[in-house]
């Protein structure tokens, strides 16, 4: 920085207020306040109403959960009911079948893709190109949109298939699947998702072009690890500063607390603050991707040491092909192996289970007790955008000090689009009521 715009800086007095950050789900506010050069406060306000979804589960039947739970998320619907299916079978002791697991993680690699390629397309891509939404994307960059929605449609589509919708699974149950997909149409799909290397592809090219914010700082990122394979279930937490625990631990890594402006509650581990999603993923599980995501990395300089949230859109584009390769190679040996229809026998008993799944924001957790009955005593959720939030706090009050030289409006931009770069889903994190009453 030179001599003028230091003196500019110390000299700054900044007042932004961002209600509300557009092109992300739910509501959050940014409120930043420079004196004198002096950063004085830098939030990520969530006003969200807390929907209380832990509290709708207690007195309910345990095979209600994953449909309940499911519902706190139109994006990560599959992935709640797969944290959901996770923590009663650890409750009751139930080992899925290999068809299972297999019809799972196929699930799961559609979800990841849906909601990469909404975030990357439709809600990141503007930024970079000065648009304020996608549909002002559509005269200038018309192949763009059209690829975005092909793609977008085409995993929509895998997941309808095999759990029976687009968005709110029906067929995904404990210790197996109500239904299971027609083989002929598992074969159509396939062929498609072969073809969609084209647009994926383009979508490289087009992002390796793109001028990513150049910010860096390092913190620590956790993710679901499993030396055999990228780790989307079944997998223990590991983070960067060399911690590691079984899922049922979990609660000493999120360690949850309470802050005055969100109704969201923060997390810490290690240091003050942590990160998750695809960022922390592909750092922690970097060797156990694909080839083909592996070389799309390298092309956009993503790395194992890369430490800037901004890359956490690359990240997701290189997670975004990691599944279509994946899923790809899973259908081929799933019908090699044939498809059948499985007794599905569960033994209800009372106890705790744990549950943990890579939703497209980061690692998800569910905790239920149960008693003898079936029955719901406690429930625990925890959304990964929560345990993101300050996080995202501790970049901003790093990036301001970089940038202040910058108009107010360039600094605003460089904040939405930190943000956004996240991939926020507000109404799934919060969980506070603050009531105050007045005498």
């Amino acid at each position: 920085m030179t001599m003028e715009k230091t003196e500019k800086a110390t000299e700054r007095e900044l007042n932004i207020n961002v209600h509300h950050v557009t092109r992300l789900e739910g509501h959050g506010n940014i409120v930043v306040n420079v004196r004198k050069g002096r950063l004085e406060k830098a939030e990520l306000q969530i006003v969200e109403s807390p929907r209380f979804f832990e509290s709708i589960l207690l007195g309910r039947k345990w095979h209600e959960a994953p449909y309940i739970t499911s519902r706190i998320c139109g994006i990560c619907a599959v992935g709640h009911a797969q944290a959901s299916i996770d923590a009663l079978e650890a409750a009751f002791d139930i080992t899925p079948s290999r068809q299972t697991l297999r019809l799972r993680k196929l699930l799961l690699h559609a979800e990841m893709m849906q909601s990469h390629w909404l975030h990357i397309f439709f809600l990141a891509a503007p930024d970079f190109f000065g648009a304020g939404s996608a549909i002002a994307l559509v005269d200038d960059h018309p192949e763009l949109v059209r690829s975005a929605l092909r793609l977008k449609k085409l995993a929509n589509d895998l997941a309808d298939l095999i759990c029976g919708r687009k968005v709110h699974p029906v067929s995904m149950k404990v210790n197996g699947f109500s239904m299971i997909p027609d083989e002929s149409e598992l074969a159509r799909v396939r062929k498609r998702l072969i073809a969609a290397r084209d647009d994926v592809s383009a979508a490289v090219d087009l992002f390796a072009a793109l001028d990513i914010p150049d910010f860096d700082r390092e913190t620590e990122y956790v993710a679901l690890y499993r030396p055999d394979q990228y780790a989307w279930i079944d997998g223990r937490l590991r983070t960067t500063d060399g911690y590691e625990y079984p899922v049922q631990q979990y609660r000493d890594l999120t360690n949850e607390r309470v802050v005055r402006h969100s109704t969201a509650k923060h997390t810490r581990h290690a240091r003050d603050s942590y990160m998750v999603g695809a960022l922390a993923r592909t750092k922690i599980n970097f060797s156990l991707l694909r080839p083909e995501a592996t070389e799309a990395a390298y092309q956009l300089g993503l790395s194992p040491d890369t430490v800037n949230p901004y890359m956490n859109n690359v990240a997701q584009l290189v997670e975004s092909i990691h599944c279509l390769e994946d899923s790809i190679e899973r259908i081929e040996d799933i019908l090699t192996a044939g498809l059948r229809e499985e007794r599905r026998e569960v033994d209800v008993r009372a106890g705790r289970g744990v549950g943990a799944a890579e939703v497209p924001r980061g690692v998800l957790f569910h905790d239920y007790e149960i008693d003898d009955e079936g029955t719901i005593g406690d429930a625990n959720c925890i959304i990964p955008t929560a345990q993101n939030l300050g996080n995202i706090e501790e970049d901003m009050r790093a990036l301001i000090p970089e940038i202040m030289h910058r108009s107010e409006e360039d600094i605003t931009l460089a904040l939405e689009m930190l943000v956004r770069a996240y991939d926020p889903c507000i109404s799934c994190s919060t969980h506070l009521l603050d009531v105050s009453f007045v005498k």
